[in-house]
């Protein structure tokens, strides 16, 4: 079969149940494709079932049209080259669950401040630039010494690990590249096994933050830019590519990737992106390239 539709739940749910299943081959039959046998990817989690004779676009709408607000996720892509030898993914609301200048700004005492910049940057109604020093601003002055205690708060988001480990154990490059701070994507990277780890940097002077942040600032040009710079060498280049993330800042990058995936996404990176994570953890991307959950690597 040329094409694959891949049906992902939420783990621990028992969502796709064999009727579930079912009504989507019927879909993709009523839309002029050729299904063959369901392959379960993980028993009541994750399938793919494979077709011929449709286009991926429509074989997607007419099973999402069929299966209507059923909590799970659907993608249709060729069959062929689906594994991916290069995955960049964001960081903050990503792979990890929090925002950490919000956080920051919560111990300064100035949290809905820094809140309120961050939500509208990560909707793509402020310069990324701009918002980020302005809410580097708004921090000077502040011990250093927070940043330890925002470390501390860090949790990885669910599938995390498994997604960069998995990936890493077939071959694949890893990167983490965000717009957040190099202080906290360094103990990021390292938690999760990234091969490498892109942020901005949060200047210190005399044991407190100045206010400023380093040039040059890492924004949606520098994050496709990266992911762009990684993807040359590798065999397929962009074709090979996963990229993930949540918001404005992440929109270039997801866009010019072979697999671009929003994970629980604003609606700015939701009208780009081709695929839409909202039920699955992370370990939905490992589906979509047609992991196994027992080839898992944690």
């Amino acid at each position: 079969m040329s094409h694959v539709l891949t049906v992902i739940g939420a783990p621990g749910t028992s969502t796709l149940a064999p009727a579930l299943i079912q009504a989507a081959r019927g879909a993709l039959v009523k839309a002029g494709a050729r299904p063959g046998e369901p392959g379960w990817l993980a028993p009541a989690e994750a399938c793919d079932i494979p077709f011929a004779g449709a286009a991926p676009e429509r074989a997607e709408a007419a099973v999402r049209a069929r299966l209507g607000d059923a909590p799970v996720d659907l993608h249709a892509q060729p069959a062929a080259g689906r594994r991916k030898a290069l995955l960049v993914a964001d960081m903050e609301s990503t792979i990890i669950a929090e925002e950490l200048v919000d956080i920051l700004g919560d111990m300064a005492g100035i949290g809905p401040r820094i809140a309120a910049i961050t939500a509208r940057a990560m909707a793509g109604e402020l310069d990324f630039a701009a918002a980020l020093e302005a809410r580097a601003r708004l921090l000077a002055g502040q011990p250093a010494s927070l940043l330890d205690a925002v470390r501390a708060r860090i949790t990885l988001n669910p599938g995390a690990r498994a997604l960069v480990a998995t990936m890493s154990a077939h071959g694949a490059h890893t990167a983490l590249v965000s717009g957040g701070f190099t202080c906290f994507t360094e103990p990021v990277r390292a938690a999760c096994g990234f091969d490498e780890a892109h942020g901005n940097r949060l200047l210190v002077a005399g044991g407190a933050l100045s206010g400023d942040v380093g040039e040059p600032i890492l924004d949606r040009t520098a994050k496709e830019t990266l992911l762009r710079d990684l993807a040359e060498p590798a065999p397929g280049g962009l074709a090979a590519a996963c990229a993930v993330g949540d918001g404005a800042n992440d929109v270039a990058m997801v866009a010019a990737a072979g697999l671009g995936v929003a994970y629980r996404a604003k609606p700015v990176l939701r009208g780009v992106a081709r695929v839409c994570i909202d039920h699955g953890d992370l370990t939905a991307l490992l589906y979509l390239q047609g992991y196994r959950q027992r080839a898992f690597t944690n």
